[in-house]
């Protein structure tokens, strides 16, 4: 007894409020529980200095380990962005915002009109310059007239079907572009020439129907193409071209020289 009067006289001349043993002192009064349990930042300091287990203390065999209050709980630092960081991803979404933004390029539906017609033992695919189906005095239609009395063909052509105009719908979403043109006018001419006498040649009267018909372009104006499904087909200037341009006529007549041999020996 008396060497606990002398303990507490030491810790109060050393203004020590709490002291907690090594070892079991003989005659002390039990310690309290709560100071039994570790402090959190003694706890984070122990677990990163790694101490050796002779720096723990050993508490008493017969305490019982409580569990740490609500209000002592660790609290969990949220990490926050520096200055440095902050700046860089002003920067990032600024140069996010002054970026371009790249749409998808919509190619908008060619637009055309082409009139199948039957002249003797071939068919013409004209374009239509106005849109609306050939009158009888019209200079495109006389032109024409003259083209097919000078390739030794009748020159009053018969209408096959009525004009195909595209695109097909004003409205819808239905794919009207050069690919579906392609494909529709191709299989339209076809199944319309199924329908007649067998075609010794197709001419292709005019830039859309060289183009939606033969898969080519004005590069072969004046030649002869192979087309898979229509067979052979001769490629001409449109009306309109050869009216504003009569220089071109001259070319035109030499290669039909060359290419009337396919139906002048079949029977008009």
């Amino acid at each position: 007894m008396i060497a606990e009067l002398r303990r507490r006289a030491y810790l109060s001349a050393m203004q020590v409020a709490s002291w907690l043993p090594r070892v079991d002192l003989p005659f002390a009064a039990p310690s309290r529980p709560e100071l039994l349990q570790p402090l959190p930042e003694a706890v984070a300091e122990e677990a990163e200095a790694d101490a050796p287990a002779a720096r723990v203390s050993a508490a008493p065999a017969q305490a019982e380990p409580l569990s740490k209050p609500a209000s002592e709980r660790a609290k969990i630092e949220v990490p926050r962005p520096s200055a440095a960081t902050r700046d860089a991803n002003a920067v990032a979404d600024e140069a996010e915002a002054a970026a371009p933004v790249v749409k998808a390029v919509v190619t908008p539906p060619p637009r055309f009109a082409l009139q199948l017609l039957r002249a003797g033992a071939c068919a013409v695919l004209v374009e239509l310059p106005t849109g609306e189906p050939f009158q009888s005095r019209d200079p495109s239609y006389l032109l024409l007239k003259d083209l097919l009395r000078a390739a030794g063909l009748p020159d009053s052509p018969q209408l096959i079907g009525e004009p195909v105009h595209w695109p097909l719908l004003v409205r819808g979403s239905m794919d009207q572009g050069p690919s579906a043109a392609l494909e529709f006018i191709q299989s339209f001419v076809g199944a319309r020439l199924e329908e007649q006498e067998p075609c010794t040649c197709l001419w292709l009267v005019g830039l859309p129907a060289i183009r939606f018909a033969g898969d080519a372009d004005a590069s072969l104006y004046n030649r002869e193409l192979q087309i898979e499904g229509l067979g052979a087909a001769w490629a001409l200037p449109g009306l309109e071209l050869l009216m504003d341009e009569p220089e071109r006529k001259a070319e035109l007549w030499q290669a039909m020289r060359r290419v009337r041999q396919r139906w002048m020996s079949q029977p008009q």
